[in-house]
């Protein structure tokens, strides 16, 4: 945040810049992952198996809040990156400004429209009589916290965008190690069973949006809090939007997977086999938190270069973002086909949700190490500002592929075909993310060609 750190980002060694930029995301991304992880181990073993699956129903509100989330904090993140390597800093303040703004509106409308509708909504995204509760009682208290979520999530990502990438991941580390140990004491010691873990949730949340105000108050740094950034600016909303607009499609279009999905399961398999996905999905999901901190490190590197015209450092950081998000999705696929029931045992201690989860296990992460590819190269469309390719590689995954074969393949083959509709969508969407990149790499050597030539 201070003016001399944004300017690395042109001079630096690639390489070192993405280790400074993207260790800290990892960190952080990783410490987020294990949170949610967190409430789900203390809930199946203090709780219940049924209670697994209820908070497996949560998932697809959780996705939706999520989406409206990303909309403002991912786009105004990429912005505010793309303006410091313009040298535009008036301009980076206001977005920082609007974020909070916007993050408030957008999260105090989400949490009153959702409370209305809740039990409603809960059915329709896969709830039985039998989990409903569960699922009510933990998201009452979490919707309640909306806006602290927004706003803490927005804030968060303007910090690694404007130079902060420790102090992003002192924030998240932070909820984790309040989250770790408010879950116990609230679930164990003071028996408010689910609800507990909601609680622990939000006020870990709020410490460290306190943290965050602090450091934007502070006036000595480049982007903080003052008069006249807090007005809306018709231009900065909708670049801001615009941008956003492919993780908020993606994490859209994750609710409605994960509705087909609960669906699916809950009629070939019940409601345990809903638990099976949350406790695959928690796994599943570590490895692609890991794969979004790269991208996080990548993606201010990506943009300030993109926007000083320095094409070279563009395709180098993508490279190496690229080999590092495919060995860690294949330490997943390792992980997943080899130590499932070691790794299941963590989230519960019943048999059978045991044995539906390693089964969904072993073939959800069939063709997981192309998943970082597809990540990486959806991530590097919109780090530098193509949000029309980068909504349609978001969609071609949870839409475009998965949908039909959710709607297909469980006619055929059951519980099986909903497990399997997932790494086939996997390895198409693969296939087309490459060739998308192909295209667009040639065109960025023909740009960095014609540099060299007109030196």
């Amino acid at each position: 945040m201070t003016q001399g750190l944004p300017l690395t980002l042109g001079t630096e060694p690639v390489g070192k810049l993405l280790r400074q930029y993207a260790i800290p995301a990892i960190i952080a991304m990783t410490a987020s992952s294990l949170y949610n992880m967190v409430d789900r181990i203390f809930i199946g073993q203090g709780v219940s198996a049924l209670a697994i699956s209820g908070l497996a129903v949560t998932f697809p509100l959780m996705n939706l809040a999520a989406a409206f989330g990303s909309l403002v904090g991912v786009g105004a993140s990429t912005l505010i990156s793309v303006k410091l390597g313009q040298r535009d800093y008036k301009t980076a303040q206001q977005v920082l400004g609007n974020v909070l703004v916007l993050n408030t509106i957008i999260g105090v409308v989400f949490m009153v429209f959702a409370l209305l509708f809740l039990n409603p909504i809960l059915f329709f995204f896969g709830a039985s009589e039998q989990t409903i509760g569960y699922a009510r009682d933990y998201m009452i208290i979490i919707l309640l916290g909306n806006p602290i979520t927004h706003i803490y999530l927005g804030l968060n990502s303007v910090l690694r965008s404007a130079g902060h990438p420790q102090k992003a991941m002192y924030a998240t580390i932070m909820t984790v190690v309040l989250n770790s140990i408010l879950d116990p004491l609230f679930i164990f010691g003071f028996k408010w069973g689910i609800q507990g873990a909601a609680i622990a949730t939000i006020l870990s949340q709020l410490v460290a949006l306190m943290w965050q105000f602090k450091l934007f108050s502070n006036k000595d740094e480049l982007l903080h809090f003052h008069r006249g950034i807090f007005h809306l600016k018709r231009r900065i909303v909708f670049d801001s939007l615009a941008i956003g607009m492919a993780p908020f499609m993606m994490n859209l279009a994750a609710c409605f997977i994960v509705i087909l999905i609960n669906n699916g399961l809950k009629n070939h398999g019940g409601d345990l086999a809903i638990g099976a996905y949350g406790i695959v999905n928690s796994v599943a999901f570590l490895f692609v938190m890991i794969v979004m901190g790269l991208n996080q490190g990548m993606q201010p590197i990506a943009g300030y270069n993109y926007g000083a015209l320095q094409m070279n450092r563009v395709l180098e950081v993508l490279r190496k973002t690229i080999f590092y998000a495919t060995l860690i999705t294949t330490v997943g696929f390792l992980a997943g086909e080899l130590i499932p029931r070691l790794i299941v045992r963590i989230f519960t201690p019943d048999e059978t949700l045991m044995d539906l989860a390693v089964y969904g296990m072993r073939i959800t992460v069939m063709f997981f190490p192309f998943v970082g590819f597809q990540m990486v190269v959806s991530n590097f469309f919109q780090s530098i500002g193509m949000a029309k390719k980068a909504i349609f590689l978001s969609l071609t995954r949870q839409v475009i592929f998965l949908i039909p074969f959710l709607l297909i393949l469980p006619h055929f083959f059951g519980i099986t075909g909903v497990w399997a509709s997932l790494p086939a969508a996997d390895f198409v969407a693969f296939v087309v993310s490459a060739i998308m990149l192909v295209i667009q790499i040639k065109k960025f050597k023909a740009q960095y060609a014609l540099q060299i030539a007109e030196k």
